[in-house]
């Protein structure tokens, strides 16, 4: 199994928001946007594993900035690390300002997705590479993340978490 860069999989959604997906005040909902990190997640898990992946976890989502109707919003999901059959996809949101046309960051979110065979049954995926510093930055720092989720499962022994213990001493 060949390892990859997060580039190799990169996948970016540009879409407007129209006045169905608003809330009352005018503003995207909520669950349209996670939907819309779903799809861009779910087509970079694939691109990366050339399999079918299914959600297991939003790990974390930062609905940092609202998106107003009509915005110009880009979903840019990248795979920043993998694990045995898991991906982990970082992903950033975009909003294009109206006026200069600059793109501001508003929400980023973190999703973990399982590769699977055509039966449903977990298959193993090729390991990533990352180049940049953005990239390994989110590399390292998924494994901690993984390790916790795992302590707070019951999954893991809090003792056994290296990662984790490595921040405290």
């Amino acid at each position: 199994m060949q390892a990859k860069t997060p580039s190799e999989s990169v996948t970016t959604i540009t879409d407007i928001v129209l006045p169905g997906e608003t809330n009352p005040l005018n503003n995207l909902f909520g669950g349209e946007l996670l939907a819309r990190m779903d799809r861009a997640a779910s087509i970079a898990a694939r691109r990366h594993s050339r399999r079918i992946c299914v959600t297991a976890s939003v790990n974390n989502v930062a609905f940092n900035k609202s998106i107003p109707l009509g915005s110009v919003v880009t979903i840019e999901a990248k795979v920043s690390r993998t694990f045995r059959t898991s991906l982990e996809i970082f992903i950033d949101v975009w909003i294009e300002d109206r006026e200069s046309g600059e793109k501001i960051k508003a929400n980023e979110a973190i999703y973990t997705f399982v590769a699977v065979d055509e039966t449903g049954r977990p298959v193993e995926v090729a390991p990533i590479i990352p180049e940049t510093e953005d990239e390994k930055t989110r590399f390292d720092a998924a494994l901690r993340r993984k390790q916790l989720s795992l302590v707070l499962a019951g999954k893991l022994k809090p003792e056994d978490a290296t990662e984790l213990k490595a921040l405290f001493i």
